[in-house]
């Protein structure tokens, strides 16, 4: 199999077939159980659900977990697992407030310093699992552990907040009723997806994530490729801590824990939209916005604290088995 063979334009029968299967109505099930849900809370608490709060709610709050859904497809894509994530968004978080308000740096090279960090933690992850051939999971797990004590270092173990208004509006201006934060997640969600779907490098990385050493044999630089996934996800993951920062004027890093069964439930539910059987930007940013408002309806009608540990853990064995199961039937002939 080669690179050339594998973009041989389709036959007319081909060309049908792959038509009628963009047309699954399984390809937008969940769209449709979200209206249903929407429309089920809607009924039972007619007073509180269909308001314009509650819609702030769910899409004004959610911009740190579409950035981490973002940079754990980075990796997923090319067939790598990051653990490390959640901690790497949360260090990023915490160097901006410890600098500019323990330390009096100027705030934007904090912000500098902040994704550069984040960065670096994707690149140190890729040289060890890429370049040194160690497991993935026990990498990133062990760097994930080692980010988060550092955060906690960093900040004495007190979470630091005092950020400017100012700096604020970097993620809370309000742009159509909800934050502009709202809309960097939607521009990077769209860039993501463009670029997996279009351009030569996104179809490098499936192929890649579908069979490295085929990919080997076609010519592509599967190292390059799968490390380069590592620094993009690091990146994401700062550039999305310096916006958390700035929404919530500060941080405490003993927070970031707390993002990653939903990161990893949205991901893998986003397998179950638009492109079942593979990870995708604009399926992952449909689950996430599904699950919060499973969560927030489930909020309104009573059940509070414990609800969001439930739903989310639910979603994650759901949306694994689900997406195994479809990946085994696209493999069928």
């Amino acid at each position: 199999m080669t690179a050339t063979a594998a973009e041989t334009p389709p036959k007319i029968g081909e060309r049908r077939t792959s038509f009628a299967a963009r047309l699954q109505p399984s390809r937008f099930s969940v769209i449709g159980v979200w209206a249903v849900l929407a429309l089920f809370y809607a009924l039972l608490v007619p007073d509180l659900f269909p308001t314009s709060g509650t819609f702030r709610a769910i899409f004004g709050s959610q911009q740190a977990l579409v950035f981490l859904c973002m940079a754990l497809i980075c990796t997923f894509v090319v067939g790598e697992f990051d653990l490390s994530f959640a901690s790497n968004l949360g260090l990023a978080a915490t160097v901006v407030p410890v600098l500019v308000v323990l330390h009096g740096q100027n705030i934007w090279v904090a912000c500098i310093v902040a994704v550069l960090a984040a960065t670096a933690v994707g690149a140190a992850n890729g040289w060890i699992v890429v370049f040194l051939g160690i497991d993935p999971i026990v990498t990133t797990l062990g760097m994930g552990t080692l980010v988060l004590g550092l955060a906690l270092k960093i900040e004495n173990l007190t979470a630091v907040s005092g950020l400017s208004p100012d700096f604020a509006k970097l993620s809370t201006y309000p742009v159509l009723g909800l934050p502009i934060s709202f809309y960097y997640g939607v521009v990077l969600t769209i860039a993501l997806a463009y670029v997996l779907a279009v351009t030569p490098l996104g179809r490098n990385m499936r192929f890649v994530g579908a069979n490295p050493e085929v990919a080997r044999l076609a010519g592509i630089n599967v190292r390059r490729i799968r490390f380069g996934a590592f620094v993009a996800s690091g990146l994401i993951c700062g550039v999305g801590g310096v916006l958390l920062a700035s929404a919530v004027g500060g941080y405490d890093a003993s927070q970031s824990q707390l993002y990653l069964l939903p990161a990893f439930s949205a991901t893998f539910l986003g397998t179950a939209v638009i492109q079942p059987g593979r990870f995708n930007p604009i399926g992952s940013w449909v689950a996430i916005y599904f699950l919060v408002t499973g969560i927030v309806g489930l909020q309104l009608l009573g059940y509070v604290g414990w609800i969001s540990q439930v739903f989310y853990g639910a979603a994650l064995v759901l949306s694994v088995t689900v997406s195994t199961l479809v990946r085994r039937r696209a493999r069928r002939p």
